[in-house]
Protein backbone atom coordinates (compact mmCIF):
# COMPACT_ATOMS: atom_id res chain seq x y z
CA UNK A 1 0.00 0.00 0.00
CA UNK A 2 1.25 3.47 -0.69
CA UNK A 3 -0.77 6.02 0.56
CA UNK A 4 -0.16 9.91 -0.18
CA UNK A 5 -1.70 13.25 -0.51
CA UNK A 6 -2.60 14.04 -4.01
CA UNK A 7 0.35 16.51 -4.72
CA UNK A 8 1.48 16.43 -8.42
CA UNK A 9 4.47 14.65 -7.42
CA UNK A 10 2.90 11.40 -6.35
CA UNK A 11 -0.74 11.57 -8.70
CA UNK A 12 1.31 10.88 -11.75
CA UNK A 13 1.47 8.33 -14.56
CA UNK A 14 5.20 7.56 -13.79
CA UNK A 15 4.37 6.83 -10.40
CA UNK A 16 1.47 4.61 -10.99
CA UNK A 17 3.99 2.29 -13.68
CA UNK A 18 5.86 1.79 -11.00
CA UNK A 19 3.47 0.91 -8.26
CA UNK A 20 2.10 -1.40 -11.08
CA UNK A 21 5.86 -2.40 -12.06
CA UNK A 22 5.78 -3.77 -8.63
CA UNK A 23 2.25 -4.66 -7.31
CA UNK A 24 1.90 -2.08 -4.90
CA UNK A 25 -1.69 -0.61 -4.32
CA UNK A 26 -1.97 3.14 -4.26
CA UNK A 27 -4.45 5.31 -1.74
CA UNK A 28 -4.83 9.11 -2.13
CA UNK A 29 -5.95 11.21 0.59
CA UNK A 30 -9.13 12.87 -0.20
CA UNK A 31 -9.42 16.28 -2.28
CA UNK A 32 -9.77 19.30 -0.03
CA UNK A 33 -9.17 17.10 3.60
CA UNK A 34 -5.96 17.69 4.78
CA UNK A 35 -6.55 15.54 7.86
CA UNK A 36 -7.32 12.37 5.70
CA UNK A 37 -3.16 12.12 5.91
CA UNK A 38 -2.51 13.06 8.91
CA UNK A 39 -1.80 9.40 9.66
CA UNK A 40 0.80 9.04 7.34
CA UNK A 41 2.57 12.11 7.89
CA UNK A 42 2.47 11.60 11.56
CA UNK A 43 4.64 8.07 10.67
CA UNK A 44 6.93 10.13 8.12
CA UNK A 45 7.77 12.50 10.96
CA UNK A 46 8.15 10.14 13.83
CA UNK A 47 10.76 8.10 11.16
CA UNK A 48 12.54 10.64 10.47
CA UNK A 49 13.40 11.87 13.82
CA UNK A 50 13.70 8.49 15.59
CA UNK A 51 15.65 7.03 13.15
CA UNK A 52 16.98 8.66 9.82
CA UNK A 53 18.12 12.12 12.13
CA UNK A 54 19.76 9.58 14.68
CA UNK A 55 21.84 7.32 11.91
CA UNK A 56 24.63 7.11 9.43
CA UNK A 57 24.84 4.90 7.08
CA UNK A 58 27.76 3.76 4.99
CA UNK A 59 25.80 1.57 2.14
CA UNK A 60 22.75 1.15 0.38
CA UNK A 61 22.98 -2.47 1.97
CA UNK A 62 23.21 -0.91 5.49
CA UNK A 63 20.46 1.14 4.76
CA UNK A 64 18.24 -1.62 4.36
CA UNK A 65 18.99 -3.47 6.89
CA UNK A 66 18.86 -0.69 9.36
CA UNK A 67 15.48 0.69 8.39
CA UNK A 68 14.05 -3.25 7.92
CA UNK A 69 15.07 -3.42 11.86
CA UNK A 70 13.46 -0.31 12.29
CA UNK A 71 10.15 -0.84 10.77
CA UNK A 72 10.13 -4.64 12.56
CA UNK A 73 10.85 -2.80 16.04
CA UNK A 74 8.34 0.28 15.23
Amino acid sequence: MFHSDRGKEFDNQLIDEILEAFGITRSLSQAGCPYDNAVAESTYRAFKIEFVYQETFQSLEELALKTKDYVHWW
